[in-house]
């Protein structure tokens, strides 16, 4: 957990002022946590584990709201990370108005966003770790978890290359894949022989040829420990994502195979077992609760973020969040090859309060350089705070349902729950570039279509059964669809076919029927030759014409079972 001594906490008098004091204390807010207060840690045993997950190609400082719900089925209802709000800043004893709040929680979010400022930046994330490397030189492994080199403007347009040459200054020791391999298989291989590290995906199979894709496990030494890194790319991929991308490649959680992959590296001297993971947390849990002698999953996916290490018999489970937002350090003690005793942070990169890395700030700007004037124009201005996370509903993706029912001329309008993309804070102007950080995937054209009644919910169904299927192997990750100009009634804990009820067509109030047509938009289908227009283009459009945009965060869903 962080620990409180490392920050100052604003009073409750001081939040409460207004005007040119408010600003004052705001700036002092900001000024009064260090860098070296983000870096402040009892080094531990021999080995220092770093770890970023689910990056999603934010180069730059971003503001990112927490979700408010995260529901927990089956045997991590509950639990940790499917706690939100200020029920998780109650179990981890988080006083409210401290930067820690604001790094891990959606209270008061708005505020305290203008209080401590963005999160995030490479060129920041790659200050605290060469400072940590220079800390522990010879005993910090630095791991990259995957989700990284999609998400922006600058990472579509140039297919992932921006990222790679990131990442390659930046230079983690080791990689894991999911949203990658989006780009298709030629384009995943080219780029993966431009990297100046491993990239790690065991469970990944070509059916053409039976035989292994990508390297599954690589050996380090830290600390005269040697230690034994495997990749698990997300699991799901041919399903969550196109198949046609990457037609002849399978996946799958491959649980037996992850078991005889830390036998061999037991069996090889490895005194340390470290599975780099893009499970998603949950599965990651039942995993660790299966597979003996795995000691550290790094896990990843779900973008959840825990200030404290989760341990399933003896493996430490750890939860670094997303979008550049933490760093996760981990140190280690080894004795007689098996974990003695762990020290753990969850660091949050704070923005203003770190010094930018020189080399990855002025790489970023060459990268971003040719596309400034297109990334910084102006679309319109938000009233509204506008966000993604959530299991049922983000204000920005109601936003981009309304350009979908209008611009498409639907009754119905269908977001995908993806879990990336920055916050807007009331008041922002709305740039190209936040349309792309919400938007810029290579399947984004929309599509229009008439469904029956029947098969809106059997749709519905199938992504509630993906997101809250007791069994977490039977989960696909992601948030639930997004609707747009339809309500209905979700019971969490019903089975398939029967959790969604009460369809309404919410412009005249009335029923669902099962036999009728209805006009449906969307993006992001998973079929091959979809050729409407780019969700961005689109987006882009009905913000241009509309000017501000104010969202209603008050979805026409009721949960039931929660």
């Amino acid at each position: 957990m962080f620990s409180r001594r490392d920050f100052l906490q604003v009073t409750a008098a001081t939040a409460a002022l207004t005007g040119a004091l408010g600003q004052m204390a705001r700036a002092a807010a900001r000024q009064a946590i260090s860098q070296d207060d983000l870096l402040r840690f009892d080094a531990l045993g021999q080995v220092t584990l770093l770890h970023m997950t689910d990056l999603h190609a934010q180069l730059m400082p971003i503001y990112f709201r927490e979700p408010s719900i995260n529901v927990g089925v089956g045997a991590a209802r509950g639990l940790p990370p499917h706690l939100t709000g200020k029920a998780l800043l109650d179990a981890f004893a988080v006083s409210a108005d401290t930067p820690e709040a604001y790094a891990l929680s959606s209270e008061d979010f708005t505020a305290l966003a203008k209080t401590y400022g963005r999160v995030g930046g490479l060129d920041r994330l790659a200050t605290l770790v060469r400072a940590i490397r220079a800390e522990r030189p010879g005993n910090t492994l630095f791991l990259d978890g995957g989700d990284t080199w999609q998400g922006s403007y600058t990472s579509l347009v140039s297919t992932g290359a921006d990222m790679v040459e990131v990442m390659n200054v930046l230079r983690p020791d080791a990689m894991t894949a999911h949203w990658e391999f989006t780009y298709g298989t030629d384009r995943v291989k080219e780029l993966v022989d431009q990297l100046a590290f491993p990239f790690l995906a065991g469970n990944v199979r070509d059916t053409e040829w039976d035989e292994e894709v990508f390297e599954a496990t690589a050996t380090f030494e830290r600390g005269g420990v040697k230690i034994a890194v495997i990749g698990q790319a997300f699991p799901y991929t041919p399903v969550a994502n196109p198949r046609y991308l990457i037609p002849t490649w399978s996946f799958g959680i491959q649980e037996s195979l992850i078991a005889e992959r830390v036998a061999a590296a037991r069996a090889d001297g490895a005194e340390l077992v470290v599975l780099l993971s893009h499970n998603g947390f949950d599965v990651d849990r039942k995993l660790a609760a299966r597979v003996d002698g795995i000691d550290v999953i790094l896990t990843g996916h779900t973008h959840d973020a825990l200030p404290v290490a989760v341990t399933v018999n003896k493996t430490l489970l750890i939860a670094s969040g997303s979008h550049g937002k933490f760093l996760s350090r981990l140190d280690l003690e080894i004795k007689d090859g098996a974990v003695a005793d762990y020290r753990y942070r969850l660091i949050p990169i704070l923005t203003d309060a770190i010094a930018p890395d020189p080399e990855i700030a002025a790489l970023v700007e060459k990268i971003r350089a040719p596309h400034a004037a297109e990334l910084s124009r102006v679309l319109g201005q938000s009233e509204s705070l506008l966000y993604r996370r959530g299991n049922f509903n983000g204000t920005f993706d109601d936003l981009i349902c309304q350009a979908l029912l209008q611009e498409r001329d639907a009754q119905i309008a269908l977001s995908p729950g993806f879990r990336w993309g920055a916050t807007l804070l009331p008041g922002q102007d709305i740039t190209v570039e936040d349309v792309y950080n919400q938007t810029a995937i290579t399947y984004a054209n929309t599509y229009r279509n008439e469904f029956t009644g029947t098969f809106l919910k059997e749709v519905l169904e199938d992504v509630a059964d993906n997101l809250f299927n007791p069994d977490p192997y039977y989960q696909q990750g992601g948030d639930m669809v997004r609707v747009g100009g339809l309500g209905y009634t979700i019971d969490i804990g019903k089975p398939i076919g029967q959790r969604i009820s009460d369809l309404t067509l919410l412009a005249d109030g009335s029923r669902i029927e099962a036999e009728k047509n209805y006009v449906v938009a969307g993006w992001a289908s998973v079929n091959e030759g979809t050729d409407g227009p780019p969700i961005y283009d689109l987006v882009s459009r009905y913000i241009q014409a509309q000017k501000v945009i104010r969202i209603d965060d008050k979805p026409a869903i009721k949960v039931l079972g929660a």
